[in-house]
């Protein structure tokens, strides 16, 4: 009776901090509105040494890692959300990065300005002020744009022309449960890209950008910033960054295993040696 009695006093002294906050959070506060997620923000060197873990893994080696580490099920993004395009060759459409989070969401602002000879210059102050791309000074190698978007409706947010640009910032691609418009030209530009479908109109009067660097939810998926993706062919998986590396150690045991027993298979059957073997 009396451990049971210290473990009650242990578990209340270690939730008391949150009941204290949520008793004394300020009104105002709330109503003005409040993120009780708090990202943390890591350093380049931080991301650079993650990224290293995962190099070469598979979905399905961190989905596999995911369970060992006791989070079976945990971070697989719905399987409609796929690849615009695979190489299988190169396998260049395989992602390994550090997510950047964004949000998208429809618009209640009126759709089109009053006099319709200022067409162009209300689109220009749409994509400047309301649904803009403020955040692209924070990308850097090896970021991967997630995309929280409206998914059912039919807004080209990424077109051919911004995602060649966060390519060039060094974005390692781009995951969405929206639409990607310019399909035709993603495809030979080869920036990987995962999405749900083609979308075709331009974001004026129809999204604007709600935040940036707060988590999402992506194909019934939390993604925090800072939280590693991965996708290929599979789909697409979410690692949260506090399990990072030993979701990575446990990965990275399961594809030498699979890559000598298949390497062995490859040899007996005459077959080349591809880089999935290597």
């Amino acid at each position: 009776m009396k451990n049971i009695w210290k473990s009650v006093c242990t578990a209340f002294i270690a939730f008391l901090p949150f009941l204290i906050h949520a008793q004394s959070a300020d009104p105002l506060v709330l109503v003005r509105g409040e993120n009780f997620i708090k990202p943390r923000v890591y350093s380049a060197e931080e991301d650079r040494q993650v990224l290293k873990a995962f190099e070469g893994l598979r979905v399905a080696d961190v989905s596999d890692g995911m369970d060992r580490v006791g989070l079976p099920g945990t971070g697989l993004v719905d399987p409609d959300i796929h690849p615009l395009w695979k190489d299988h060759d190169g396998l260049t459409h395989q992602i390994r990065g550090i997510a950047v989070t964004l949000r998208y969401v429809p618009t209640q602002r009126p759709d089109l300005p009053e006099n319709l000879r200022d067409f162009s210059r209300w689109e220009g102050d749409w994509y400047n002020e309301i649904s803009s791309e403020t955040w692209t000074r924070i990308l850097r190698k090896g970021s991967v744009i997630v995309i929280d978007d409206a998914e059912d409706s039919d807004v080209g947010t990424i077109g051919s022309f911004n995602i060649l640009a966060w390519f060039q910032k060094g974005a390692a691609g781009v995951v969405t449960d929206g639409s990607s418009r310019d399909t035709d030209e993603v495809i030979k530009e080869k920036v990987p890209l995962y999405f749900r479908k083609p979308g075709r109109g331009i974001r004026p009067g129809r999204n604007e950008l709600e935040s940036v660097n707060r988590p999402v939810v992506i194909g019934g998926v939390l993604v925090c910033p800072g939280d590693v993706i991965v996708a290929d062919g599979d789909g697409v998986i979410v690692v949260p960054r506090e399990k990072a590396f030993d979701v990575a150690k446990a990965a990275r045991a399961i594809l030498e295993a699979d890559k000598a027993g298949r390497k062995k298979l490859y040899e007996e059957m005459g077959m080349p040696l591809d880089q999935t073997v290597q």
